[in-house]
């Protein structure tokens, strides 16, 4: 099976950084798109970025300029830095992959979350 772990979160006072990470581990035979999502109390789940295999990033318009997505295949795994942060950055943050287990179909994965606290 396939597992991706989320780490990295905290409280942070406003204006503070902070570097989430999610590993994906298990039979993985390719990871295709990456991305992290969140979801404040009250709130539908939403996108923050993703990234593809070859690098293009893509940005919520709220967080561009402040956030940054990466990731390095080959540790299989992608990152978030989250500089200048607001109260309303405050949310679950959610790790989602597009992972394939073997030549054919890829099915979407998400990570168990990781709770972002900005106090103003």
């Amino acid at each position: 099976q396939v597992q991706l772990v989320e780490s990295g979160g905290g409280l942070v006072q406003a204006g503070g950084s902070l570097n989430l990470s999610c590993a994906a581990s298990g039979s993985i035979f390719r990871i295709n798109d990456m991305g992290w999502y969140r979801q404040a109390p009250g709130n539908q789940r939403e996108l923050v970025a993703t990234i593809t295999r070859g690098g293009s990033t893509n940005y919520a318009d709220s967080v561009k300029g402040r956030f940054t997505i990466s990731r390095d295949n080959a540790k299989r795994t992608v990152y978030l830095r989250m500089n200048s942060l607001k109260s309303e950055d405050t949310a679950v943050y959610y790790c989602n992959a597009e992972i394939a287990m073997g030549v054919l179909k890829a099915n979407n994965y998400w990570g168990q979350g990781t709770q972002v606290t900005v106090s103003s």
